[in-house]
């Protein structure tokens, strides 16, 4: 049972009986809260007993008398209302007028209930104050929840540029310092490894880019018929460089050419990281297979490697954002730590599913299903 506090203020001693009397036997339940609501009553026949009340005993609902004895509902209102307080107040009243409803609602109030009412009408109006209630509280909550996960972005985003922009620093430094002497030469590792820090961190910002338009939806898709099979070639083309490095052999197990209802870009974006992931974590002279099918109106694609595995736990937390698997045997690996929680949202895009399988220093392979496209 959901249990929410609330506060009859008036000064008539029938009134006040009769609202909390109708209020203690009035259970009821809303589509955004899993449990039954009740209510716990307080009543206060002052303007000041009101104030005192609303400040130590909190209620989330206040039934407020226009008209009370020394200070009047409007300077009750004005008096607690701040702009912490998720208080909501309903103003019940026998002298109701327009003038009298924009004088409350301007200080605050949520609604207005004109005397004599029926206890039909208190439920009413107090069930369309406890919606008001708990939807303020859901929007607050998830603001504060966009804060937190702003600020944790942000954290994790200085974190991950701190450490490169600090080694190029320093290798500037001691170029700028000629430390090595004036052969130009001594300082050639020092700018390739600079150069590969900064196309790290573009490759970040890329990511970001991308990550951001998905969640945004800004992000414009061009459904139509495309050639799986020539997105994954292209892929293949662009990782080519970063296997020839390691010797690696990438090799495709099917050539026919399978069209699929997609967004071209988003297929390339899933084969671009599950291949330069299967080229960075393998190991020298290893070697990608990639093979993909059409089963009915899906299409199934694997991309294995030959590499250095992963545990189950790390398997655990590959879709994280801002993630990478960290071990002795990933040092040195440069990533953005984004590619697969991008890549899982492409996949959802499509009602999709991935698969890992993978063992320590015996590999590992992806499987992706894309079921359709989903504007």
């Amino acid at each position: 049972m959901h249990v929410l506090k609330a506060l009859i203020v008036d000064d008539e001693k029938g009134m006040r009986l009769g609202m909390q009397r109708t209020l203690n036997r009035y259970t009821f339940s809303l589509d955004d809260i899993e449990e039954d609501i009740k209510f716990e009553t307080e009543t206060a026949a002052t303007g000041e007993d009101a104030v005192e009340k609303v400040a130590n005993w909190s209620p989330d609902i206040m039934l407020l008398d226009y008209k009370l004895p020394n200070i009047s509902g409007l300077e009750v209102l004005e008096e607690v209302t701040t702009e912490e307080s998720e208080m909501v107040t309903v103003m019940v009243t026998a002298y109701a007028s327009i003038d009298t409803a924009i004088s409350a609602i301007k200080q605050g109030a949520f609604d207005f209930l004109a005397k004599p009412f029926e206890p039909a009408d208190l439920r009413k109006t107090v069930k369309k104050a406890t919606k008001n209630l708990i939807l303020a509280r859901e929007v607050r909550k998830l603001e504060e929840e966009k804060k937190r996960v702003r600020f944790e972005f942000l954290s994790v985003l200085a974190h991950e540029l701190k450490a490169p922009i600090n080694a190029i620093k320093g290798y500037l430094n001691i170029i700028s310092d000629r430390v090595m002497g004036n052969d130009v030469e001594k300082y050639d590792d020092m700018v390739e490894r600079s150069l590969v820090r900064i196309d790290g961190m573009k490759k970040m910002i890329s990511d970001l880019l991308d990550l951001t338009r998905i969640e945004s939806g800004e992000k414009k898709r061009q459904l139509k018929k495309t050639s799986v099979t020539n997105c994954i070639k292209r892929s293949i083309d662009t990782a080519e460089p970063l296997a020839r490095e390691k010797n690696i052999t990438i090799n495709l197990h099917n050539e026919d050419d399978i069209e699929f209802m997609c967004d071209s870009g988003e297929i390339e974006i899933i084969m671009n990281n599950l291949i330069s992931n299967a080229i960075k974590y393998n190991k020298d002279d290893g070697q990608v297979d990639i093979d993909f099918d059409k089963k009915d109106d899906a299409v199934e694609i694997s991309v294995s490697d030959t590499g250095i595995g992963m545990s189950e736990e790390e398997q655990k937390k590959l879709f994280d954002e801002f993630t990478r698997i960290k071990n002795k045997k990933t040092r040195g690996i440069e990533g953005s730590g984004l590619g697969l929680s991008i890549l899982q949202k492409i996949v959802n895009l499509y009602d999709g599913k991935i698969s890992v399988e993978s063992e320590p220093d015996q590999g590992t392979k992806f499987t992706i299903t894309l079921y359709k496209s989903a504007d």
